[in-house]
């Protein structure tokens, strides 16, 4: 069934219809929300908080735009608002913050390289963490989650050139924080 009929039904209060829009964009939001928590189980919760907003805000989606760029920028602001208020009382596990500063100090081991992509992926990982939110958005949402251009501008409520000029400074800023960390300076990716 076309998506456009699954949303017309949904919003007459089909679940059967809601639920195969789930289905079709449960891995994308999932992964949306995991690559900015790093936490299966938050992201599960994320990702269900966010389908609860879609099915309840449905009435309000008039269809100029496709569902699932919709369906994004209900799922970036959700995501955005928890880490807004999961930084105001930003709490790391000793044990965990202990292991990060021992990595770190560690350095790269000698030999393996599954062991080194893993740990270069890590590293961006955290110095991607570590960016401003609106770098951090537009970057995931364009090389994790592979949005166009055309639905990143729609997403995010952006013009075109915003979000080429956005991107830009985003990447920049990440090889930035990446080139510091690897040439020395560890305290803060």
């Amino acid at each position: 069934m076309e998506e456009r009929e699954l949303v017309r039904q949904s919003q007459e209060g089909d679940k059967s219809a809601f639920a195969l829009l789930v289905q079709k964009y449960e891995t994308k939001v999932h992964g949306l929300a995991y690559s900015f928590t790093r936490d299966a189980v938050l992201a599960d919760d994320l990702a269900q908080d966010i389908f609860l907003k879609a099915w309840f805000g449905l009435a309000r989606f008039k269809g100029r735009s496709e569902f699932g760029t919709w369906l994004y920028r209900i799922s970036v602001n959700h995501i955005k608002d928890h880490l807004r208020k999961r930084t105001a009382s930003r709490e790391i596990p000793l044990e965990r913050a202990a292991n990060q500063v021992r990595a770190a100090e560690a350095g790269p081991p000698a030999g393996n390289r599954a062991e080194d992509r893993e740990q270069k992926a890590d590293l961006v990982r955290r110095c991607l963490a570590g960016l401003p939110e609106k770098y951090r958005v537009i970057l995931t949402l364009r090389d994790i989650q592979g949005l166009s251009y055309e639905e990143l501008s729609r997403a995010l409520d952006l013009s075109a050139g915003t979000v080429d000029s956005r991107l830009f400074r985003a990447r920049k800023l990440l090889r930035e924080r990446v080139v510091s960390f690897k040439e020395g300076d560890r305290r803060k990716p």
